[in-house]
């Protein structure tokens, strides 16, 4: 753009290519920060959006080919804002670029991935398998080009990938750049991250193998996933068919999360579809306080679920869960309010409904800025010309996240235009 003015996105997901996308091709450029080696944030690990249960890998590749296709947006991906200073027209942004230790010229030919002879827990995948040092998340992932690791990799004592490279797209030796850029506006994008199960000590999260999370079910029943979308339970590869998914895992809990996370019954009611779809004679419970699904579509889609005959949703909590150690089978034991009696069944898997937590609430944004006691910004505390976006915001699922960020878009450019 002529006047040189721009607008910087802290998060590379859903909500931050949204902003980034819709203000680049109304003429303003935009810089993307991500902190991770790859765009797409927490939709390029989900299987299926709710209620149209379309695969958002879809969605995702034409937001990259706008990127691919911009000159008026850069982005940096393993990079954090570590200052922010200035007011709207003229903010100045400090930003420290981790190396990559693997340059343009890679061709994702896997061969560094191939000679890699160190494993690490697939983070992509929420620890359901592992992964080597030398890694792409999978076949979509943009950019596409390998990272390495080096919370893991041997560095220079090992050198295996490097040699392996036929294309000296490898360098062990890169060091962290450090960038600085003035920007009209800010945009804050930068997600959420699932409750911690593990603090759910009575749902047997981290204890028990066949006790996961909802988004590690994402993971399983997707195509990129470990198992290639074949669900199947971690201890011993069996088929579930027989499953219970526990709603409000920590949430609605003034011991753990106190707020509802807006799209737990959802997902839960998604992920039955995943299983009934892939194993027609297998069946589903869900356990729930209340089932919330605001809005016509969403309405209609809990009725369709819940008139199969082989779903069952139970109103009650949920006191116990435990393991079979002869079987690896799941013992859970909950109230059923309306049948006013304790009930205890045992099920191939059990899936945690996990809250959704800002990632604010533990990394916190270089700026002036107030946040509740839950880590969500305070939208009246923020300077003119910074904007927070989605579940930064409050728990909202990827539709009203993209709705928040074209309305940030939309304010950048007026700050923008306001500073020329």
């Amino acid at each position: 753009m002529a006047d040189g003015k721009s607008i910087l996105v802290i998060g590379g997901g859903m909500s931050g290519l949204t902003a980034a996308i819709e203000a680049a091709e109304a003429g303003i450029n935009a810089v993307i920060v991500e902190k991770t080696p790859f765009l797409g944030g927490r939709v390029t690990q989900l299987n299926k959006y709710f209620p149209k249960l379309c695969p958002p890998n879809c969605g995702l590749e034409i937001n990259f080919k706008r990127i691919r296709n911009s000159a008026d947006i850069t982005f940096y991906t393993l990079a954090e804002v570590e200052k922010i200073s200035g007011q709207e027209g003229n903010y100045d942004v400090t930003i420290k670029v981790k190396p990559r230790y693997v340059n343009d010229k890679c061709v994702g030919c896997n061969a560094c991935t191939g000679a890699c002879p160190v494993e690490m827990p697939n983070e992509f995948n929420f620890g359901l398998n592992n992964t080597k040092a030398a890694y792409i998340t999978h076949n979509q992932a943009f950019p596409f080009k390998y990272v390495i690791d080096d919370r893991y990799c041997k560095g220079a004592e090992c050198k295996k990938c490097a040699d392996a490279c036929k294309y000296d797209a490898i360098h062990l030796d890169m060091k962290p750049e450090t960038i600085n850029v003035k920007a009209s506006a800010i945009v804050m994008a930068t997600g959420w991250d699932a409750y911690d199960a593990a603090k759910l000590d009575i749902l047997g999260a981290g204890k028990i193998k066949n006790v996961i999370t909802n988004m590690q079910m994402e993971r399983l029943a997707s195509p990129n996933g470990p198992t290639a979308g074949k669900i199947l339970r971690p201890s011993d590869g069996k088929e579930v068919k027989n499953i219970a998914f526990v709603q409000c895992a920590g949430s609605r809990d003034e011991n753990h999360l106190p707020y509802c996370s807006y799209i737990c019954c959802m997902a839960s009611l998604k992920q039955v579809t995943y299983v009934r779809e892939q194993y027609p004679d297998s069946k589903a419970r869900i356990f729930y306080i209340d089932i919330r699904t605001p809005g016509t579509r969403y309405e209609q889609f809990y009725w369709k679920i819940k008139d199969d005959p082989n779903v069952t949703l139970t109103k009650g909590k949920v006191a116990k869960i435990t393991e079979d150690a002869a079987t690896g089978n799941v013992v859970l034991v909950a109230e059923d309010i309306l049948a006013g009696k304790k009930v205890t069944e045992t099920y191939d898997m059990v899936v945690l409904a996990t809250g959704m937590v800002p990632s604010t609430k533990t990394t916190k944004i270089p700026a002036d800025i107030k946040y509740t006691d839950d880590g969500f910004i305070l939208p009246s505390s923020l300077n003119k010309g910074m904007y927070a976006v989605g579940t930064l915001k409050s728990p909202v699922d990827v539709s009203r996240s993209v709705q928040d960020a074209t309305g940030a878009a939309i304010k950048s450019i007026q700050s923008a235009r306001r500073s020329k």
